[in-house]
């Protein structure tokens, strides 16, 4: 098995039940049920509800931890029921009765809450902006900007465009000697002969 995951958590489904499988991400939200320790963690793909049941070295692991706390667990996949069916996630069929944790990371308390949308001061946002970027809302516009810009270049690539790296010269500072770096620029060569030569290059 993988150091850290069989499987992302937003992978699994209710043809995995009875599976024993590795997980790894973000302690996302924690809840504590008459006693049973309900625990969703997150990663880039999505969120799986763990559950550690009282007296279990699991629980008094999870039990423990702060919010946004990265660990591994191992466990098995169960079936929620009908009745604590989640529709809202993918994941929601299923839970993972956790048998083994490992923290990889503990976090400090947070300066605001990661898994709710409500208002933050946007000074505070930038200033922790490594914790801001974790929120589903700027995950989403993350994604959703790599996808555009994979788009544009799959379809300048179709329409005969190549790109290259042309450098760029540039000083990190007033007494710094100039530095250079890369920037994609996309062309395509004219095979129509004009008497005024133009460029082709286009920044993408």
């Amino acid at each position: 098995m993988h150091r850290y995951r069989s499987h992302t958590c937003g992978e699994l489904r209710s043809s995995d039940v009875g599976t024993d499988v590795r997980l790894s991400g973000w302690l996302h939200n924690r809840r504590d049920l008459g006693g049973i320790l309900f625990i969703d963690l997150r990663d880039h793909y999505g969120i799986t509800q763990l559950v550690a049941r009282p007296g279990t070295p699991a629980y008094e692991a999870l039990d423990k931890l702060s919010k946004e706390s990265t660990v591994r667990v191992d466990g098995k996949v169960v079936s929620r029921g009908a009745e604590n069916i989640n529709p809202e996630l993918p994941t929601g069929e299923i839970e993972v009765e956790v048998g083994e944790v490992e923290l990889l990371g503990a976090a400090a308390p947070l300066p605001f809450t990661i898994n709710t949308e409500d208002g933050v001061n946007e000074e505070r946002r930038l200033e922790y902006r490594f914790l801001d970027l974790r929120r589903e809302r700027m995950h989403r516009n993350i994604m959703l900007r790599t996808a555009v810009i994979s788009a544009i270049r799959h379809k300048m690539t179709a329409l005969g465009f190549n790109e290259m790296a042309t450098p760029i010269l540039s000083a990190t500072s007033p007494r710094a000697p100039a530095t250079s770096s890369s920037r994609p620029v996309c062309t395509r060569a004219s095979s129509t002969p004009s008497r005024r030569r133009r460029s082709s290059s286009s920044s993408c």
